[in-house]
């Protein structure tokens, strides 16, 4: 199966996630962050005294024996101690919380950028890719928003004053301590170039398995995966993709730790080898070095190698942490093709006719070579029903897709009531055309959530009312816990003919001026479907309906009927004028009576 974003919604290099990007998620909380900055500083500096204090202490209070300067000194470290651990409490508090709205941040901004991408993006991307990046992706960031870049700060901050300290002290043994510095520069380089690497793989391979478990794992993948004898072969390809995790996982984990093992061997001989220089300095009746400045010279290296060893890892973490950045960055920087204009008009859907025109229309899918529909010229008077027939392919739902605006037409244009599509909000849109489709989508919650999805404020009688017209309240009252009953995922406690009713009682509430019926009643056995005709009749009465038809039979009352052949309009007009032309459609109609009508069946490209 393919991994990540289709290559024409892939960044171009340019675009690639870089730490600079990265702090301005943080622009918003920019006060916060100063006060972060001060508690930081602060810790570090109250984290230097207590050297200075241990070299008075060796220096003077205990050879000349001054209890009162000895108590001073040790109630000094003490109080340090004490207000360090207060300051560190107080930033960790304040960073974590920056860090958690940064990540609420993050999450909001990509679900509602993938809200908008339009449905061509979600036909070319699996959801268990979707869902990794905006968990497992940003979930992985996590540690870096919240803490690491804190931890960063407090290094910094820490090393550079332990450095001024240090060099207020002895500059020779300064330049001796930072000695290791290049070689950590050039080993962290080194390993981050490697990590991130790593860190790329093992999360695409994590959202391959993620993919894999939405797929196999939902309803309709145990279904196929137990009728077509898979189950255990799908156990072998997930173990066999888990443990490919697991040894991404340890390799990412294990690389560079030799490079930080020997640098930490290094870092711990340097203080050895400072008291070796320093006595050689002492010894040589140096009066700039004494043993308190020595003890306090090696007691500020135990508090600085440990930072500087510490920011190392802490930036090989970040370098590699990009490249989870750069993967839901690109999910940021995706183009939503399908938007609404800058100066796009709200319809009012009371005042909308329902009119619908398509003028020399064409249209291609992304990605495909050959055209989809092709100059489709098209008049849906207001109040009238219009219906699109055709076999497989033909472009029926091609062109549902274009009249509720799923996609924009490669060229040509589409009018509302003499407004073109493109010139129209997509909620006020949503809002004038109700759509019914074959592929029913139930949400895993009761059936009366279910209903006022599309409409929040319907009382429980219009729910009734809605579920009346579309022949299924009687099936609903019988049921033990009625509207309460929840649907189990997809709808997949309910037939398909019930799902279609209830998606159908969910537009019924929203009362809009014109209805697109996309093989609506595909699901429904033929008694039902009789049962509903009336009904649909009374509902389409004073709308626009346009019905996408499966059975022949449902148009039969139809006021034009579209023809359509390889996206082309063949033939139009009424049934009994079509079958009386002895065209294509009266060879559709004679298949249907044969029982053969699945030759009209949907298409997801028909």
């Amino acid at each position: 199966m393919g991994r990540g974003l289709p290559s024409d919604l892939r960044l171009a290099p340019g675009q690639k996630a870089d730490v600079r990007r990265v702090l301005r998620l943080f622009r918003d909380y920019r006060p916060t962050l100063a006060l972060v900055g001060l508690l930081i500083g602060l810790g570090a500096g109250a984290g230097v005294v207590s050297p200075f204090l241990i070299r008075e202490i060796v220096d003077v209070a205990l050879p000349q024996q001054r209890l009162d300067l000895l108590g001073a000194c040790v109630a000094g470290l003490v109080g340090v101690t004490v207000v360090g651990a207060a300051l560190g409490v107080l930033q960790a508090m304040l960073s974590t919380r920056v860090g958690q709205a940064v990540m609420h941040d993050l999450r909001v901004a990509v679900y509602g950028h993938l809200q908008q991408m339009g449905l061509g993006f979600f036909t070319r991307t699996r959801t268990g890719e979707v869902q990794s990046r905006i968990f497992s992706d940003i979930g992985s960031m996590q540690a870096v928003v919240t803490t690491v870049m804190t931890q960063i700060v407090s290094s910094v901050a820490g090393i550079v004053v332990a450095v001024l300290a240090m060099i207020a002290m002895d500059w020779r043994l300064t330049l001796f301590s930072l000695i290791t510095l290049p070689i950590a520069v050039w080993m962290n380089r080194r390993v981050g170039r490697r990590r991130r690497a790593v860190v790329a793989r093992r999360q695409a391979k994590a959202a391959d398995l993620s993919a894999g478990i939405q797929e196999s794992l939902s309803v309709s993948g145990v279904l196929l995966a137990t009728t077509m004898g898979r189950t255990t072969a799908l156990t072998d390809r997930f173990a066999g993709d888990s443990r490919d995790l697991a040894d991404l996982e340890i390799e990412s984990e294990m690389a560079g730790r030799w490079h930080q093992g020997l640098y930490g061997v290094l870092l711990a001989i340097i203080p050895a080898l400072t008291y070796l220089l320093g006595g050689m300095l002492l010894f040589g009746g140096d009066a700039r070095v004494s043993i308190g400045t020595l003890v306090a010279f090696v007691a500020l290296q135990s508090s600085l190698f440990p930072q500087m060893n510490g920011l190392l890892r802490v930036a090989t973490q970040v370098n590699a942490s990009l490249a989870l950045f750069t993967r839901v960055f690109e999910y940021l920087d995706a183009p939503i093709t399908i938007s609404d204009a800058p100066d796009a008009i709200a319809l009012d859907p009371r005042q909308v006719r329902g009119e619908l025109r398509m003028q020399d229309v064409t249209f291609t899918y992304p990605g495909a070579e050959a055209p989809s529909l092709r100059g489709i010229n098209l008049t849906v008077e207001p109040g009238t029903h219009t219906a699109l027939v055709g076999a497989t392919g033909s472009g029926k739902t091609s062109t549902g897709y274009l009249m509720v605006r799923l996609y924009d037409p490669s060229s040509g244009r589409i009018t509302l009531d003499g407004h073109d599509l493109r010139e129209v909000t997509m909620e006020s849109l949503a809002a004038a055309i109700g759509v019914v489709t074959q592929e029913t989508y139930l949400l895993h919650a009761s059936i009366a959530e279910n209903l006022r999805f599309a409409a929040p404020e319907a009382s429980d009688e219009d729910l009734v009312a809605a579920c009346r017209i579309a022949q299924i309240h009687e099936h609903i009252a019988a049921l033990p816990d009625g509207y309460a009953t929840v649907v189990g995922e997809r709808g997949y406690r309910f037939s398909g003919g019930e799902k279609q009713r209830l998606a159908l009682a969910r537009t019924i509430l929203r009362d809009p001026p014109v209805l697109l019926l996309d093989e609506a009643t595909s699901a429904l056995d033929t008694a039902t479907e009789r049962a509903m005709s009336g009904a649909l009749d009374a509902l389409s009465r004073g709308r626009t309906t346009i019905s996408i038809a499966h059975r022949l039979s449902t148009v039969r009352h139809a006021d034009q009927i579209i023809v359509l052949e390889h996206g082309r309009i063949l033939e139009r007009g009424t049934y009994e004028e079509l079958l009386a032309a002895g065209g294509v459609f009266a060879g559709l109609a004679a298949a249907d009576a044969r029982g053969e009508g699945t030759a009209t069946g949907a298409h997801p490209q028909g």
